[in-house]
């Protein structure tokens, strides 16, 4: 509305009355209460829109806008807000228009298509445009709108808007956070494509989401592309591929993460805390303590101060391997330089101790933890409780976990298998039947691992028709089977020599979209020898082998025991010579 317009329309004499300047001194100074008792007679979306078109302040429409909204709780609409966007990026507000755009996606529900619709009417501003579509795909991104982002980020090219980093890098991240590699990928393409210019944080967050998803051999391949563009990895460049093998790495993975560490210093990278913590975790978790220690002294040849979580990756990793003198000496060294041990500390040493039945040192060091005014958690007490069950002494099991609620800890889902598998190996499986139920009263979801033990526990013990009954219940309350599920299963009804209840459980198997592997030929090869059908075993040892799985030591050991020794020599062109050697 234009301001010869204004003069004539119904509400001019009103808003002659009163002036321009005196609404602006109301907004300026914030009078809210007296602003308000003249919009009893102009309405505030006529009073926006004079304000809109007289070229007053945009931060004092901006400051009107926002007040009328939550004052009248008003939608103003496309156009309006349109108007308003053109207005601030013309004064060049561009943090104002980061804000009103995000509070826009946050409380107006518009479609991506009617936005962009809106936005091309406000007429030829192609410059402003883009400003603010790129700012949109943000305020989309930061509200978790990631499905509109991406449409956004798609409309833009439709309609000849380019973006820019501010935008695209946000989405990316978002897009690797929440696992949509394919659609951050996507984006990625475009981007190239579209000449939107990378930097090193975009090579960084792709490479990052590819790591995440496998795709290690790609992520490495993404460094040349880096090059080319004039980039060099920096030090979260290699952390992030040396992360990607130590946790998505197949065999041989922390041979190549080690390796990209030595890239690093021959680059002249300086690796810091988080390299060498992932690399000692990553060793650990590889049961590589001897190459962990090597790192951890790599780390302090390199002038860089192990931290908490340096040292209590160690302390896990030697405690996990028996060598429980060398992760006591590393929590004493960790205190005299200074690091207070936290409950991770101690949790992985009272584990330690469980695994090699050292029941005294593990309650020591439980009660070392409240005099060093920590407090145990869950884990704490299921290490203690599964170690009890373990070693067959259910009472203090269910003793202690009865005294967890007196530290003020719940017992959670891991608490209740611990008893549940103690009671399976007592063969009391009515009874741990019995504790799934009163688990499940108390508000607790029994997990995979419940019914995995239970499936066990059933076959273990010749009752593997009751363990398929569980299969089934877990299937109806949502418990998704695993390999293991099935494979225990299927070992059970071997061993009572049901081998057509067996192969039906494969066949079940493979329609809930789970390929046969390694464990599954092992127990059903080894089912069918035990029952004397040695023809049928060797049909099974071929057709793992057409399948491409690669015999593991079970297998060579099933084969010698089963077969050769029995004078059955399978008949397996070009892999007779591999087999016969393990004889």
């Amino acid at each position: 509305m234009t301001n010869g317009k204004l003069a004539g329309s119904i509400q001019g004499p009103i808003f002659q009355s009163f002036s321009i300047s005196r609404i602006l001194e109301l907004l300026n100074k914030q009078h809210w209460s007296e602003l308000k008792t003249h919009l009893r007679v102009t309405k505030p979306g006529i009073l926006l829109d004079q304000l809109l078109n007289a070229g007053v302040d945009s931060e004092l429409v901006l400051r009107f806008f926002q007040w009328s909204q939550k004052e009248f709780k008003l939608s103003y609409g496309l156009e309006t807000t349109g108007k308003l966007l053109y207005l601030l990026v013309n004064s060049k507000r561009y943090s104002k228009v980061r804000s009103c755009l995000d509070k826009f996606v946050k409380n107006e529900k518009h479609t991506v298509s009617s936005v962009f619709h809106s936005l091309l009417l406000g007429g030829d501003r192609s410059c402003a445009n883009a400003l603010i579509i790129d700012m949109l795909v943000l305020a989309y991104v930061r509200n978790f709108e990631l499905r509109s982002a991406c449409e956004a980020f798609r409309r833009a090219q439709d309609y000849g808007f380019k973006l820019s980093l501010n935008s695209c890098n946000p989405l990316l991240s978002a897009l690797v956070k929440e696992n949509e590699i394919g659609n951050m990928e996507h984006v990625y393409k475009e981007m190239i494509k579209r000449r939107i210019q990378p930097n090193l944080t975009t090579f960084n967050i792709f490479i990052n989401g590819l790591c995440k998803a496998g795709k290690l051999n790609k992520a490495q391949d993404v460094i040349e592309d880096m090059k080319a563009w004039g980039f060099s990895p920096n030090v979260v460049t290699y952390n992030t591929l040396i992360d990607g093998h130590c946790k998505k790495g197949t065999a041989g993975k922390m041979h190549k993460a080690d390796a990209i560490l030595k890239e690093m210093l021959a680059n002249k990278i300086c690796p810091n805390e988080i390299t060498f913590n992932t690399l000692i975790d990553g060793f650990c978790k590889d049961e590589n303590v001897l190459f962990a220690k090597k790192a951890f002294e790599e780390m302090q040849r390199q002038g860089l101060k192990p931290n908490l979580v340096t040292c209590n990756s160690l302390i896990n990793g030697l405690s996990n391997n028996g060598k429980l003198d060398e992760a006591i000496a590393l929590r004493d060294k960790m205190m005299s330089m200074g690091l207070k041990p936290n409950i991770v500390t101690y949790n992985a040493l009272i584990n330690g101790c469980c695994k090699k039945k050292m029941m005294e040192e593990a309650l020591k060091l439980f009660d070392d933890i409240t005099k060093q005014e920590l407090v145990p958690n869950a884990t704490t007490f299921n290490t203690l409780i599964d170690a009890y069950c373990k070693d067959g002494l259910l009472d203090e099991g269910f003793a202690l976990c009865s005294s967890m609620l007196d530290e003020g800890v719940f017992p959670n889902v891991s608490t209740y298998n611990c008893l549940i598998a103690g009671l399976c190996r007592k063969r009391n499986i009515r009874a741990a039947k019995e504790l799934l139920n009163e688990m499940e009263n108390k508000g607790l979801k029994a997990d995979i691992v419940t019914y995995n033990i239970l499936i066990y526990g059933w076959c273990k013990y010749g009752e593997s028709s009751k363990a398929e009954k569980l299969l089934n219940e877990m299937l109806n309350v949502g418990v998704k089977p695993n390999h293991v599920t099935y494979n225990t299963l299927m070992d059970g009804y071997c061993m009572e020599r049901n081998l057509k209840a067996a192969l039906n459980v494969r066949t079940r198997m493979e329609k809930e979209g789970k390929r046969a592997n390694i464990v599954t030929y092992n127990v059903l090869i080894k089912g069918f020898c035990i029952a004397g059908k040695l023809g049928d075993a060797n049909g099974l040892l071929n057709e793992m082998l057409e399948k491409g799985l690669n015999p593991n030591r079970i297998t060579y050991d099933i084969v010698r025991l089963e077969m050769l020794e029995k004078g059955f020599i399978p008949d397996i062109e070009g892999h007779l010579y591999n087999i016969s050697g393990m004889s």
